[in-house]
């Protein structure tokens, strides 16, 4: 899968710096929005392949986030998403399987897995890492 168009929510310039970095190019443009309240209508107005929510972000969290974009896309109200979840430690993994995010990460990032990770998430297959370092692709096990 070609992936033209990422949304990151974060509150972080560092982070948000990061991901666009490592998955911005000339092909793929990286966007940002600053809060999970803003992440609806950033989504309804440019449908990305793929949306990467941190989990501490602003006056809505990643966790509250995701849940929402699930509940809008289950009233039909927008198209399905691929959802990264970015963790800040192991022990957030329990939270993340509530989330129904399509993968989740752990920080810190690092380039190379942040883009196996993208990639996964945007073709449907999964991404799932958790505290003891292994990392799963395909459906969650929490």
């Amino acid at each position: 899968m070609v992936v033209e168009y990422v949304l990151v929510a974060t509150d972080s310039d560092a982070l948000a710096d990061d991901v666009d970095a490592t998955l911005g190019d000339d092909r793929c443009e990286v966007g940002r929005v600053n809060s999970g309240a803003e992440v609806f209508g950033a989504v309804r107005e440019r449908q990305p392949d793929l949306v990467v929510l941190d989990l501490q972000i602003g006056n809505m969290g990643g966790m509250a986030t995701s849940l929402h974009l699930r509940n809008e896309e289950g009233g039909r109200r927008l198209a399905p998403q691929r959802i990264l979840l970015l963790l800040d430690r192991g022990a957030d993994v329990f939270l993340a399987g509530q989330s129904e995010a399509d993968g989740w990460m752990i920080k810190p990032l690092d380039s190379f897995r942040l883009r196996r990770a993208a990639a996964a998430v945007a073709a449907g297959r999964g991404w799932f890492e958790h505290a003891d370092g292994t990392i799963d692709e395909g459906e969650p096990a929490v």
